[in-house]
């Protein structure tokens, strides 16, 4: 399945990352690479005022291997051309 060419479709939109130690982040996708290495731009911390120390961050790369969700707004994901993908096991659209 063609995962880098979803994320990519995603670039400039807002998005949150959830990490494998519970941090969430909120930021605009600027760049995904093939290991699913992301950077994030203007983040902020879903709960600030658990991690403090991460309030002055502005951006970040977060390494795919530390990923454990990534929360998409509703409107940017086209939801009928992944239930079809996933019926097909492809998505030709974006491969």
């Amino acid at each position: 399945m063609c995962w880098i060419s979803f994320f990519k479709t995603l670039i400039d939109h807002e998005v949150t990352i959830e990490l494998k130690n519970d941090i969430q982040l909120k930021g605009t996708l600027k760049s995904v690479d093939q290991y699913l290495n992301i950077k994030l731009d203007d983040i902020s911390v879903v709960e600030e005022l658990k991690y403090p120390h991460l309030s002055s961050v502005k951006n970040m790369f977060i390494r795919g291997s530390v990923v454990r969700y990534v929360h998409l707004p509703a409107g940017s994901v086209d939801s009928q051309l992944l239930e079809d993908a996933t019926r097909r096991g492809k998505i030709p659209a974006m491969c």
